[in-house]
């Protein structure tokens, strides 16, 4: 699996590379909370590009692709806002059916669909798995911002300082919460997710 970020998501380079790639490729939401860009960049990924790359040899060479069919928008809220509300996700599916794209959708549930508070992530993935239990079909899977302690840290001078287990980048939920929500979504759909996909 492969993220592309939301900051990324626009770059013609990614949206090549990303085309030639065996694995499915997850493209993020703008940071305004837009859907375009994430669509567009599935709409450019399904088809064959040709562009500069290099070859085994280590040569410069036109490297061609054949498409990547695996593509899926990654909703991680932004301008302020969450979009993994049921509403958002329906929305996300119109513009997805609109652009005759698969409609599927994995939820981010750190970023502004946290407010970037760790402690917000297992609300969203509760939130998630009762909407999966309720019959939504295009949500495939979720992102969770976790490491084995919680929280954050800055890189200290004195790296004998670091907190072993903790974030040097976004704040994370601990590994302990990290295994009660999943168990708690894995009992939530129980029986829910045989057949879900035709």
């Amino acid at each position: 699996w492969t993220a592309i970020g939301a900051r990324t998501t626009e770059s013609q380079t990614h949206r090549e590379m990303s085309s030639g790639l065996s694995s499915p490729v997850g493209f993020k939401n703008g940071t305004d909370g837009s859907l375009d860009v994430a669509v567009n960049a599935m709409k450019s990924v399904v088809s064959g590009h040709a562009f500069l790359g290099i070859n085994p040899q280590g040569q410069v060479a036109i490297t061609k692709t054949k498409g990547n069919q695996y593509g899926h928008v990654v909703l991680r809220g932004g301008g302020g806002k969450p979009n993994y509300d049921s509403v958002s996700i329906a929305l996300c599916e119109q513009a997805l059916e609109k652009a005759k794209l698969p409609t599927n959708i994995v939820v981010d549930c750190s970023h502004a669909n946290s407010n970037k508070d760790h402690n917000v992530q297992p609300l969203v993935l509760d939130d998630i798995a009762h909407q999966i239990k309720d019959g939504n079909r295009s949500i495939c899977g979720v992102m969770i911002e976790s490491n084995i302690n919680e929280g954050n840290q800055s890189i200290p001078d004195d790296l004998s300082q670091l907190k072993y287990g903790v974030s040097v980048t976004d704040a994370c939920i601990s590994w302990e919460s990290t295994v009660k929500s999943l168990n708690k979504m894995a009992s939530t759909l129980t029986g829910h997710l045989t057949g879900r996909r035709g």
